[in-house]
């Protein structure tokens, strides 16, 4: 992924990951600050080359929405909600929960990996080119991955019924999916999937626990405010196609 950052206020970029799986040349602009008018003219200059843009308007900004509404046909695909946790205490390992570094391929994590909310369905377009597997794929792409832990819990029989996979940049550790087995769902295995990751990031020296759900995704947004994580950020993201 090549970032060619044009101003403080944005970057753009090429989603070489999109292009290949979705069969469209894809990128991405992500609006930092409130654009001025020829920030956005020079902006739109670069929308050209590609078939498909993803556009990231961070907090949501009225003025870039404008810009967008006006100047172009995108359409709000998703808003994104962010999630933050700060670490400031030890905590104790769940006893049900194992955590493993470059995780061999498991058909019982795919089984389980069950996403109702997505961009990647909800626009028809990319829904029609493969979205409904982008987060198997997104699995598939982290088992034996040195960079990528996975969280999993296991039932009686030693099945897996819950997986969390995450990863960690700097002093934070940056949850990216999670689920649970659907016969198991408000048996607090998410809870302690989440409380183990806490406990070992705290461990490896993080100081927050960040992590992103849609807005549509209530019972997302409902467990994040449950384990103690707090909102820090909504972001707009729009789909041009051309």
């Amino acid at each position: 992924m090549k970032d060619n950052r044009m101003e403080d206020s944005m970057a753009f970029y090429e989603l070489q990951w999109d292009t290949e799986y979705f069969g469209v040349s894809s990128a991405k602009a992500i609006l930092y600050k409130p654009l001025d008018l020829i920030e956005w003219e020079n902006l739109k200059k670069r929308f050209k080359d590609y078939e498909f843009i993803s556009i990231e308007n961070r907090n949501s900004e009225p003025i870039n929405s404008q810009f967008i509404g006006k100047d172009t046909k995108a359409y709000l695909a998703d808003v994104n909600i962010q999630f933050k946790k700060k670490l400031e205490d030890r905590y104790k390992m769940p006893e049900n929960i194992e955590i493993y570094q470059a995780l061999q391929p498991n058909a019982q994590i795919i089984e389980i990996a069950d996403f109702q909310f997505s961009k990647f369905i909800e626009d028809p377009e990319l829904a029609k080119r493969g979205g409904d597997q982008v987060y198997r794929q997104w699995i598939n792409n982290s088992f034996k991955n040195p960079n990528k832990y996975f969280a999993l819990s296991r039932d009686n029989n030693r099945e897996i019924n819950g997986f969390l996979l995450h990863s960690y940049q700097d002093n934070a550790c940056t949850v990216e999916l999670i689920s649970v087995s659907k016969n198991e769902k408000h048996g607090g295995i998410g809870t302690s999937l989440f409380g183990a990751v806490e406990a070992e990031a705290y461990e490896r020296g993080c100081i927050e626990i960040r992590v992103g759900t849609q807005v549509r995704n209530i019972e997302a947004i409902n467990f994040y405010h449950k384990v103690g994580c707090r909102q820090t950020g909504c972001h707009q993201v729009y789909h041009l196609w051309k």
